[in-house]
């Protein structure tokens, strides 16, 4: 039979699409084609694999080949699909046994020498075969990948011939070395920050509910280093979790360092980055800053030197958790669940409101410069603190005034707890009725912030988000049933204007 098919799978977005790579010879000119929507790094595998199978010492088939990549109407791009298509050759012309191929997915680049090469996005397409239960054939570059799905059925091979002589049954294909998980990989702690106290309530209240935080102060007051300290009193990412983050980084081309594989990810793009670099695109949908900070923190500091344009981006994937990147001929779709950290001056030379009056800058120039965050873009951020200037006394004294990380982390797991036991998400992410069900107030209670919010003239959002923080607030302080109006006083303080 002169007809072989052999799986593999394209790249959407986090998406691995089913790929069937279809081999059929047959008479006529010798030649080489390739159908299916194949694009120019696709159509270019003919010349790769007709040398590399010839390196090897098998006969390249002098008949027509016709190579299908189905399904027809789905692009595919990159040399993933070079292992599959030699593969298949050799099979459908009878050099190479085809009952391994069956149920078995295969991925890989082939060099000239038949050497095999690492493929990107290699992640999301081993958690869809793991799923069906295939056996998946990777290049040994992408180990460190697979390392990470220790119950997949997964083998390495350096070269074509590896792969040939395994499916002949002359040899055994190598495993992926066990994944290392490093439990005491040093992260930036708590303990190293002297006083902020306020600020330090509220990078605790934000871990705990998954709130968005806005810092303003002057230059050199700790926003940065407090930001940095964010993923180290977060809880843990689960398996799922972070087999997810992991797999936005294998999408976007970036290593995935197993001994940190666990760790939330933690991204702070510069200030002259574009809307495209922050929320992801390009003719080939690549993901952005805000996927790869996926189920962990974006950090933007110098929030008001971000192009407007630039920041107004962030409103809907702020709300959705997700991304969607459409172009003519390509839609992708990337999560983005992360949680923004911002830092900001309160004013272009940064000491406005600094005990030591050494702002000149204007009224009009204040205010021209906060107006850079659009009002819209505000509301979506539930903490606004100040972080002030820390006497130098403070910040020489020899012991530390803080609690250390590790003492912070294990009240935020215990709130969060709560919150996950009680609706199976975190706050921040409650929708209007298990809002009304979690966040019960009594009559003054009710009464009290309605009145407080007509005087501040907040938004409906608004409303729900001083009530999520205040949900949070109760958390930690062990208050598990109705939500009191300390609570509400503090979020309504924690979401004041910069």
């Amino acid at each position: 039979m002169s007809l072989s098919i052999v799986l593999s799978r394209s790249q959407e977005g986090v998406a691995a699409p089913q790929v069937m790579v279809e081999v059929h010879l047959s008479g006529g000119l010798p030649g080489t084609s390739i159908v299916g929507l194949p694009e120019a790094a696709v159509r270019e595998a003919r010349d790769r694999v007709r040398v590399a199978i010839q390196n090897t010492a098998f006969e390249y088939p002098n008949r027509r080949v016709t190579v299908n990549l189905a399904p027809a109407d789905l692009p595919k791009d990159g040399g993933r699909f070079d292992l599959a298509i030699a593969l298949g050759i050799l099979a459908a012309s009878g050099q190479v046994s085809r009952e391994r191929l069956h149920d078995c997915e295969v991925f890989g680049e082939l060099a000239l020498s038949g050497e095999l090469r690492g493929v990107q996005g290699i992640l999301p397409a081993l958690l869809k075969a793991r799923d069906r239960g295939r056996r998946v054939i990777i290049p040994r570059a992408n180990a460190a990948e697979a390392a990470l799905l220790e119950e997949a059925d997964i083998c390495v091979a350096d070269t074509l011939a590896e792969v040939t002589a395994w499916l002949s049954g002359q040899g055994e294909l190598a495993r992926p070395e066990s994944r290392i998980d490093a439990a005491q990989v040093p992260v930036p702690d708590l303990i190293e920050v002297r006083g902020q106290q306020q600020a330090r309530r509220a990078l605790e209240i934000a871990a705990t509910g998954g709130h968005h935080l806005l810092m303003h102060g002057p230059p050199g007051t700790g926003k940065t280093m407090l930001a940095e300290r964010l993923p180290g009193i977060l809880p843990a990412m689960g398996e799922s979790e972070a087999l997810e983050a992991c797999a936005v980084r294998s999408v976007a081309g970036e290593p995935v360092d197993p001994a940190r594989w666990r760790h939330r990810p933690f991204r702070a793009p510069h200030h002259t980055a574009s809307a495209v670099a922050l929320v992801g695109g390009g003719s080939r949908p690549q993901p952005g800053e805000i996927s790869l900070a996926h189920n962990g923190v974006l950090f933007l500091d110098e929030l008001p030197e971000f192009d407007r344009h630039v920041l107004e981006v962030l409103r809907e994937p702020l709300e959705s958790g997700r991304i969607v990147i459409s172009r003519a001929a390509r839609r992708a779709e990337f999560p983005a669940q992360f949680q923004l950290v911002a830092a900001m001056n309160p004013c272009p030379c940064g000491h406005a409101g600094d005990p030591d009056g050494s702002c000149r800058c204007t009224p009009d120039q204040i205010a021209r410069y906060r107006a850079r965050i659009s009002g819209p873009l505000l509301d979506r951020i539930d903490l606004n603190v100040a972080v002030r200037r820390v006497p130098l006394a403070e910040l020489t004294r020899a012991e530390a005034d803080g609690e250390p990380s590790a003492q912070v982390r294990q009240r935020v797991v215990a709130a969060q707890h709560q919150a996950l036991s009680r609706s199976g998400r975190v706050n921040a992410q409650l929708s209007g009725r298990e809002l009304e069900r979690d966040c019960a107030l009594g009559p003054p209670e009710r009464r009290w912030l309605e009145q407080t919010l007509d005087k501040l003239k907040l938004s409906a959002r608004a409303y729900h988000r001083v009530l999520r923080v205040a949900r949070t607030i109760a958390d930690l302080d062990g208050a598990p049933g109705c939500v009191e109006r300390e609570h509400l006083a503090e979020a309504l303080q924690l979401r004041r204007s910069p």
